[in-house]
């Protein structure tokens, strides 16, 4: 496979992840926000949408290089 086809097939799956850890991440914290769970329930999702909101930037951050890398080629 050629190099700029390989980057467009690794831009697809960085979408996909993208997306399916955005939406995890919304629901969790819309969760948060309506939620009258206990305090240990409440700090884990809170942990939990810390570490996903962290995981959405840092998926960002690699697509945002590829791309660069794809204007490169």
């Amino acid at each position: 496979m050629a190099k700029p086809d390989a980057a467009k097939e690794e831009l697809g799956w960085l979408k996909v992840v993208f997306a399916v850890g955005a939406a995890i991440d919304a629901s969790l914290i819309a969760w948060l926000a309506q939620a009258s769970a206990d305090i240990i329930h409440f700090v884990l999702a809170f942990a939990t949408a810390v570490v996903l909101t962290t995981y959405v930037a840092r998926i960002n951050a690699v697509a945002y290089r590829r791309i660069r890398e794809l204007k490169e080629l």
